[in-house]
């Protein structure tokens, strides 16, 4: 039985049809100017039988809403709706300490990850940054900082749907049912971008998340046009150093690095496996003794600047997460990236590079269409309404 502002939906209407109905409860009262608050009650767990949580909007997370609360239902949970306060305008003082994370309690188990204001904020950032609506996000996120990718993103999808003014970290969406589709950010380059839209996209619950970039190419048997499959990260870009140690071990998503290799293996390319180290200095080579120490000691493949970043805010907020490069250049063995080289190379790789990777997406989509199992992100404290998992939490 869901109970929804005081009304009894019988469960012989369907889990499918009492989920409709708690949506459109949530949507009411996010419409009406307030924070919904959404009620499980669970009769199987003995630690955290009932668990609450506030909503700020319901769009731009329908679908993950959906596969959340009829997994609920179907397990025998009690859901209910009701209004529970008037929303934070975001322009109020009181959003700053609203948004802080730094006060999350771990000891107690949360419906969701994030506030509503944290929810409401990331949303209007997220059309600020990428010019796109939040709802138009995909479940599948690339991430590139090149144009060609998205050039390339373009040329596949011609129903994909972008910006219509230039913006900073431009998104493009080839929309499919259930937001099964796949969308593409250019975060540009650097760190700093790579925290910023992993943030905000953190609220979309995106089943995946690939780094689709380029790299320096740090060892002598490779050539530019190889690939790299990231396999774990050096963290020298810092800008998450202060909340999450670098003592914390992040790597790829085991299932998305298995259908990526897989891809790479298919279309017989050369490419490497290894540690990408990421760095917050887009000129390493002038001063290289710290860096040639980081990269000898860790052994790693390749150098980027965005990468670990999004390997590290991916572990953050539980989003599975992987990282396919594509060499550009070779820094240390006199290949530096210059410009006439470097155009001939993006118009040869760019169109496999994306192919690679939407090869492992659409092996998600068959193999694991309720998110792709990522037990390794999980937490003591995980939110109800967390990561796909092949243990059922409690």
């Amino acid at each position: 039985m869901v109970v929804e502002d005081g009304t009894t939906i019988d469960p012989v209407e369907g889990i499918d049809a009492a989920v409709q109905r708690l949506l459109v409860a949530l949507g009411e009262v996010a419409d009406a100017g307030s924070y919904a608050e959404v009620e499980v009650i669970r009769p199987w767990s003995a630690h955290n039988p009932r668990i609450t949580g506030e909503f700020a909007s319901v769009q731009p997370i329908r679908w993950y809403l959906e596969r959340e609360l009829g997994a609920l239902l179907r397990r025998g949970a009690t859901v209910g709706v009701r209004r529970s306060r008037p929303a934070v305008d975001l322009a109020d003082v009181a959003l700053s300490a609203a948004v802080d994370e730094s006060d999350w309690d771990v000891r107690t188990k949360k419906l969701f990850l994030f506030g509503p204001e944290r929810v409401a904020l990331s949303l209007d950032r997220l059309a600020h940054y990428t010019g796109t609506a939040p709802e138009s996000f995909q479940r599948y996120v690339l991430f590139t900082n090149y144009a060609m990718h998205v050039e390339a993103f373009r040329d596949r999808f011609a129903d994909a749907e972008g910006p219509e003014s230039p913006v900073q970290m431009p998104a493009w969406h080839h929309r499919a049912p259930g937001n099964t589709g796949v969308s593409i950010v250019n975060i540009g380059v650097g760190p700093s971008n790579a925290k910023t839209i992993t943030d905000h996209i953190g609220v979309l619950r995106p089943d995946a998340l690939i780094m689709i970039g380029h790299c320096g190419g740090l060892r002598n048997h490779q050539d530019v046009g190889d690939f790299v499959l990231a396999t774990a990260y050096l963290r020298g870009d810092h800008v998450l150093d202060d909340v999450l140690p670098t003592s914390v071990p992040v790597t790829p998503n085991h299932y998305l690095n298995r259908f990526l290799l897989d891809a790479l293996a298919e279309r017989d390319t050369r490419f490497r496996l290894g540690t990408v180290y990421t760095t917050d200095n887009r000129n390493w080579e002038f001063n290289q003794a710290p860096a040639l120490a980081a990269i000898r000691a860790s052994r790693s493949v390749a150098v980027d600047m965005e990468s670990a970043t999004i390997a590290a805010n991916g572990f953050r907020y539980r989003m599975p997460n992987a990282t396919l490069l594509c060499v550009s250049d070779k820094p240390l063995h006199g290949a530096p990236k210059l410009s006439g080289a470097a155009a001939a190379f993006y118009e040869a790789s760019r169109r496999e590079h994306l192919a690679i990777a939407l090869d492992a997406i659409d092996r998600v989509r068959r193999d694991h269409p309720r998110g792709v199992p990522a037990a390794d992100i999980r937490s003591t404290d995980e939110p109800l309404f967390g990561t796909p998992t092949d243990v059922e939490p409690n």
